[in-house]
């Protein structure tokens, strides 16, 4: 807990950043530039094989020694300390986040370690199986297709992950990703596939999960429908169990579904969703690109593992990332925060931070049950490069608002074509300089532009900006990416003091829709004593009308 001289130190060290940034705000980049001739050498950092450069970053080094202090005022190593020794720092559950466990090297001698080393050899086996066509459906048939059955952490991070490596995938099984109830997530799709040759993997923690149960269910039906009306030495039930897989803690609940437990692969409660792509839930991601690259994913986090928890904090690439975050949302006045990867392979990249990120520090009050004083996470929003050009990038040169963002590229291409990649680069490069920089009307005049059109011609500029450069995208370094951006929320739930381990604020809606499912089901009249508001019940007097 923070001492009252803990709190002083807070105090001063906010009330310090709120005055040097009144003398930042005015100033630019193009002088920060100029001041600066290695600006780029003294703001730019390397771990393993991301390179970050932060130095179009509306900052100065006193700028990152006063967010240091805070920082320390935090006890941000005090905290990384209690994360690491499997504390319960996911305090409203009484839960540790023990995430990094997942990807540590085998330790035989730890109990977690164990029981990590067995969950990731049943998936080895399980891969083998499914890859080798020794895993057969009811009739014999080899598995053509996967279907991952889950939302949130069990389908995001897993179907981003895919997506991105889509250069290794195996060649002879497609896996697929369904996670809205909506029916027409999941219709299209069965209209597709061969159920005979179909292996579906329900991820839900609880197996409680309404929107995966429903699509579950539907699954259970449709493989339920395709069986021929005489069997040959099985049952209908073990049938179906042949094309259905659980990742689960709950034994029972998929027992019930029709699931044995040797086909149910569980992982803990100190595994938070969004964190969770490295434990069983990735089962998808190992099928799809094959089980040695889906460990060296987990290698690839844990190296960035080890450079959040041994590299001083001045040369910490996790740490150093939230901190420009908390100086742009509370003291440059930033409200949302664009992600533009320039790889077609990381497309899904954006909508997997937004989850791991509004979800962790979309909060208002803090760990002791106070409002917040400060703003806490910006909005998240992007798309790859360079698609996002020519549709709000707009906005990003000429619209006034502070808006940073991330730039990620890829020295090399996954996907080699003559000409292709350099121009994708020169592109990256040109955005991220023209939104620093921008263009002023002398510039503008000197290209030719005439006096009517340099209102429209002229670009401010100064949009903060940080560059992570890969080598290339392989399952490593994509480990190292996603568990650089894990760390970073963690340290912005340390500068904000949240908790970034729960997500209460998913549960109202989720407990709402439960009571008004009955009333869009049957024919009963809504009445006085079913309290809700005017509103809901005339929409669902409209939509039963």
């Amino acid at each position: 807990m923070t001492t009252t001289n803990g709190d002083s130190a807070i105090a001063l060290a906010l009330k310090a950043l709120a005055a040097h940034a009144e003398d930042i705000k005015p100033g630019h980049l193009r002088a920060l530039f100029a001041e600066h001739p290695r600006r780029f050498e003294d703001f730019s950092l390397v771990a393993g094989d991301i390179l970050m450069d932060f130095s179009k970053q509306r900052i100065t080094a006193t700028t990152l020694k006063l967010l240091h202090d805070l920082a320390r005022a935090r006890d941000m190593e005090g905290w990384r300390r209690r994360m690491c020794a499997g504390e319960a720092i996911n305090h409203t559950e009484n839960r540790a986040a023990l995430h990094m466990a997942l990807r540590e090297p085998p330790d035989p001698q730890s109990i977690i370690g164990r029981e990590v080393a067995q969950n990731l050899a049943r998936m080895k086996d399980f891969c083998i199986a499914i890859h080798s066509g020794a895993w057969r459906s009811h009739n014999k048939e080899r598995v053509t297709d996967v279907v991952n059955l889950g939302i949130g952490g069990s389908d995001l991070g897993p179907r981003m992950a895919v997506r991105a490596l889509a250069a290794c995938q195996q060649p002879d099984l497609r896996v697929h990703f369904v996670s809205n109830m909506d029916s027409a997530d999941l219709a299209p799709l069965l209209a597709r596939l061969n159920p005979r040759a179909t292996l579906f993997i329900i991820a839900s923690k609880t197996f409680a999960t309404l929107e995966t149960l429903s699509n579950a269910r539907t699954a259970r039906a449709w493989i339920k429908s395709s069986l021929p009306a005489a069997l040959t030495g099985q049952t209908r039930e073990d049938a179906i169990a042949r094309h259905f897989i659980a990742v689960s803690s709950n034994l029972e609940a998929a027992a019930a579904f029709g699931i044995p437990a040797e086909q149910v692969f569980s992982f803990r409660d100190w595994v938070g969703g969004r964190f969770s792509l490295w434990s069983s839930v990735g089962l998808s991601i190992a099928l799809a690109v094959g089980f040695s690259n889906f460990e060296a994913l987990l290698a690839g986090a844990r190296a960035m593992d080890e450079h959040f928890i041994q590299a001083p904090a001045t040369r910490n690439l996790p740490l150093t990332l939230a901190l420009l975050d908390i100086w742009n949302v509370n003291f440059i006045g930033a409200a949302s925060h664009g992600i533009f990867p320039y790889s077609q392979s990381l497309e899904l990249f954006p909508a997997y931070l937004q989850q791991l990120e509004m979800e962790s520090t979309g909060k208002s009050v803090d760990r002791q049950g106070q409002p917040l004083t400060l703003k806490s996470c910006p909005i998240l929003w992007g798309s790859p490069g360079t698609n996002g050009q020519h549709s709000f990038f707009q906005l990003l040169h000429q619209g006034g608002q502070p808006i940073p963002c991330d730039f990620i590229l890829l020295k090399h291409a996954d996907f080699p074509l003559p000409g292709h990649h350099a121009q994708l680069l020169a592109n990256a490069l040109a955005q991220s300089a023209a939104l620093a920089f921008g263009q002023t009307p002398e510039e503008a005049r000197a290209s030719g532009i005439g006096e009517d059109l340099l209102p429209y011609r002229t670009f401010p500029g100064n949009q903060p900006s940080t560059t992570l450069l890969l080598e290339r995208l392989t399952p490593h370094t994509l480990g190292q990416l996603l568990a650089l951006y894990e760390h970073k929320v963690f340290c912005q739930s340390v500068l904000w003091n949240v908790n970034a381990f729960d997500q209460w604020g998913v549960e109202l809606g989720k407990q709402m829709a439960k009571r008004l499912l009955p009333r869009l089901e049957d024919d009963a009249e809504i009445s006085a004593g079913d309290s809700l508001d005017a509103s809901t019940c005339g929409l669902i007097a409209a939509l039963k009308k």
